[in-house]
This record gives structure tokens, C-alpha cells and sequence, in this order.
């Protein structure tokens, strides 16, 4: 099953940020115009709402409502993501792995879930590098044979790389940003065909990476760079956490001002020196 020519996806559960519940759908062309109203180009797939469960509280306070089931874990699941990620957009496994073409030598997307998947990278989208941004739990959670995956991966002559970063935690995102994006960096400067960048959904951990790199190393500011990927593919990465990382890599000194103390604006873009001195940086994470 490849991302092109597929369908929008049901998202479900992460093991760490809250509960999620999977919600199939059985007719794969009507959830496509049910979920997916801006359907793609060739190489897109543009997504729409994400959701998690209501916090305990709040299903307390709703136990009148009459509505059940799938339904009803449907609206407390699109209730809470809203709040916790601030964006209209859903994730539906059960459709399968969906993925964007950026830039021409640069993918994000959604977890390859079988070695078909990856088979299809490789010889519809010239895919040479998977870097993978999720943590064991999130694999084990979604049934993926990884091993399987890699040792394919290996067959067809893919670079697998890992960097995960817990899911809906901006903390966690800004500290692995810099050692994701030494990896992508690394891969793309290899120019031996295309780097495939996923987390779970392909809409939080990967799109930030890509974001992160192109802001770092394609002389863009970070709205340019946030508005040039969501144009292409609908997501909300954390661009807060994009910020705190620029400005790790930027400003060093023991004396700098917190992070936190800084307008809401601040490090959404950097002097030609501080670019290099990022670079430097992020450069001399490769292989660690």
C-alpha cells in the first residue's frame, strides 16, 4: 500500500499522551470525500482533523449526553486533540501510510506499516533514507513489524535511521530536533536519492524536522519555511518548539536570557552568523 492514490486517515491512540481509540472506516472512497474535501496532487495527501479522548473530568461532567459508542469516543477524541495540538487534522490508520513530496529530494509522512510500504518508496519515490522520529511504545502500540521493516529496508538498499521524540511533547521535540535534523541534513547532503522523514501521523514530529532543517540550512525564516510545508501538506507541527531549538543551538552563553522570558516572536529567524553557528552545530551532531 503506497501513500499516493490512497485515502485521508482515522487517527486513533498514542500510549503517552492520552488515550486514543481506533475508529475503522468501511468504506475507503466515502471516508475519502467525507474526510479529505482538498484531495491531493499526485504526491500529497492533504489531511483533515485530529482528535484525542476527553480528559476523565470532562467525561464525567458529559455522562448525560445520550449519544454512544463510536460515535460519541469519535467527538471526545476530535474535542481533546483540538485542544491539546491546536489543529483541525486526522490521522486514519486503518487507510494506510499517506506522505507529501516537499521539496524534490525530501518526503514527510506517516509511518510505513508493512514492507510493502517501504517497497513502494523505493521504487515509486527513488526513497534511499526513512528516518523515523517515534519511540518503541508508539510502534509496539500500532502493531508494526519494524524489524521486518528494517531488514527490507536493508534489501533494497534504504538507510533506517531513528531519532524518536515523545509524541505531543514540545519539550521533547525541541531537545531531539537538533539530532533529527543532523540526520536529514546528513542524508539529503548524500544526494543519493530522496529522504522519507515520518513520526506516527506524519502532522506533529516530522513536519517540525522538516521545518527545523529547511529553516537551518535553506536560508528561509521560520514562518516562510512553516507556510512553505503546510501549503503542501496540512499539519501543526509546534513551531514554539522549532523556536526553543534555534535558539539552543544560537545562543549557548551561560549568561543568555531564558528562552521562556523572550517575546512570543523571538528566533523566528536568525542572523547570517547565528545560521552558521547553528550549521556548526547541528553538523557536529552526526553520528551520535
Amino acid at each position: 500500500m503506497g501513500g499516493v492514490g490512497k485515502s485521508c486517515l482515522n487517527l486513533s491512540s498514542h500510549p503517552f499522551s492520552s488515550t486514543f481509540l481506533l475508529i475503522s472506516s468501511t468504506n475507503t472512497k466515502s471516508a475519502v470525500s467525507a474526510c479529505n474535501p482538498i484531495w491531493s496532487s499526485k504526491n500529497s495527501f492533504k489531511l483533515t482533523k485530529i482528535s484525542c479522548k476527553l480528559p476523565e473530568s470532562e467525561i464525567e461532567a458529559n455522562k448525560g449526553v445520550s449519544t454512544s459508542g463510536p460515535k460519541r469516543i469519535m467527538e471526545d477524541y476530535n474535542t481533546a486533540m483540538k485542544r491539546m495540538m491546536r489543529n483541525p487534522y486526522e490521522y486514519h490508520h486503518d487507510l494506510g501510510m499517506n506522505y507529501t513530496l516537499i521539496t524534490e529530494n525530501l518526503i514527510v509522512g506517516s509511518q510505513p506499516q508493512k514492507v510493502e510500504d517501504v517497497e513502494h518508496l523505493k521504487a515509486d519515490q527513488n526513497v534511499s533514507y526513512i528516518l523515523n522520529l517515534q519511540q518503541d511504545g508508539d510502534v509496539e502500540y500500532w502493531g508494526i513489524d519494524l524489524p521486518s521493516i528494517i531488514e527490507r529496508c536493508k534489501e533494497l538498499g534504504i538507510r533506517h535511521m531513528r531519532r524518536p521524540a515523545r509524541d505531543f511533547d514540545p519539550d521533547s521535540l525541541r531537545s531531539g530536533l537538533p539530532k533529527a535534523v543532523s540526520s536529514l541534513e546528513w542524508a539529503i547532503s548524500e544526494g543519493n536519492g530522496r529522504v522519507y522523514v515520518h513520526c506516527t501521523a506524519g502532522l506533529g514530529r516530522a513536519p517540525a524536522v522538516a521545518i527545523a532543517y529547511m529553516f537551518w540550512f535553506c536560508n528561509m525564516d521560520l514562518n516562510t519555511a512553516y507556510n512553505t510545508l503546510t501549503s503542501k501538506r496540512p499539519c501543526g507541527p509546534n513551531k514554539r518548539a522549532i523556536r526553543g531549538a534555534t535558539y539552543d543551538l544560537a545562543k549557548n552563553d551561560p549568561w543568555k536570557e531564558p528562552f521562556e522570558s523572550l517575546s512570543e516572536y523571538a528566533y523566528e529567524d536568525v542572523a547570517d552568523w547565528e545560521r552558521k553557528l547553528i550549521q556548526d552545530h547541528v553538523r557536529a551532531l552526526r553520528g551520535t
